[in-house]
């Protein structure tokens, strides 16, 4: 399958400012089923310099600078991809010792994830809503995760935020509805209570609709030894396949915005976003 992704953002301010450094992610990862045949990006204002790096969590980010004062700050970002069959479960835990929970990560790799373990806002109720999973899936790791999506998937309404960092855990789960990107918070900090590092995911997720309605998406992904990171999408309850395209990941939300920066100057802004994503083939 052949996709063409248009991911268009384009901030704008009610008086002219100046553009500090920018970070832009937009551009899909290379997976094993992933293959990124063409990228371009356009800005605007032109940028002085752009350059094309790999951030400390092995993100590919676009770093970009600019002079003089603007109103408006444009990014047009244009993918073409071709994604290969894949089976979500072809996988198996090793050592066996991690077939279930708890577990522990041992040193080196547990010092590598440690950032995917810290946990965070979490309440009692949240807490007993997913050892009562655990117990129900037996505390086998991989059915516990996978029960989790679904449960979550079953249990929470999912809603359009198009701004804003995720909530707290604890206020996703006495809402009971809220965006995917605090779904997937959520998930992840059960995860973590678990011992099960996890991290955030930011992409884009394809469904053949009459009438599509794309933004970008986020999920899920823990790292299980002898499997590697695994995604799990609790919006809408599955494993990750090939309808999910990435595009970042990190232990920490905000790591994974498409435009991190600031601006010097006094002026508001209004931000507007269009993403579509078509079959080629």
């Amino acid at each position: 399958m052949k996709l063409k992704i248009v991911h268009e953002t384009e901030y704008t301010f009610n008086a002219e400012v100046f553009f500090e450094p920018h970070f832009l992610r937009f551009k899909p990862m290379v997976t094993p089923n992933i293959e990124v045949e063409s990228f371009q990006l356009q800005i605007t204002p032109l940028p002085t310099g752009l350059s094309e790096q790999i951030d400390a969590e092995n993100n590919l980010i676009h770093h970009s600078w600019f002079d003089g004062v603007h109103k408006i700050l444009s990014v047009r970002a244009e993918s073409t991809v071709k994604i290969k069959e894949h089976n979500p479960f072809n996988f198996i835990l090793y050592p066996t010792s991690f077939f279930e929970l708890p577990f522990t990560y041992h040193d080196p790799l547990n010092e590598l994830l440690r950032p995917s373990l810290h946990v965070a806002g979490l309440s009692k109720e949240l807490i007993h809503y997913g050892e009562k999973i655990k117990k129900e899936s037996n505390f086998n790791t991989v059915q516990f995760i996978t029960n989790l999506t679904k449960q979550i998937h079953s249990d929470f309404i999912v809603e359009t935020r198009e701004v804003g960092t995720p909530y707290d855990a604890y206020k996703t789960f006495e809402l009971k509805k809220a965006s995917c990107r605090d779904l997937s918070w959520m998930q992840i900090q059960l995860l973590r209570h678990m011992g099960i590092a996890a991290r955030f995911v930011s992409g884009y997720f394809f469904i053949q609709l009459e009438h599509p309605d794309f933004e970008l998406h986020a999920w899920v992904e823990a790292f299980l030894p002898g499997a590697g990171w695994i995604g799990f999408d609790p919006s809408n309850g599955i494993l990750t396949g090939e309808a999910h395209i990435p595009i970042a990941t990190s232990a920490v939300s905000e790591n994974t915005m498409p435009v991190t920066g600031s601006i010097r100057g006094d002026a508001s802004s209004e931000l507007a976003t269009s993403l579509v994503i078509k079959k080629m083939d």
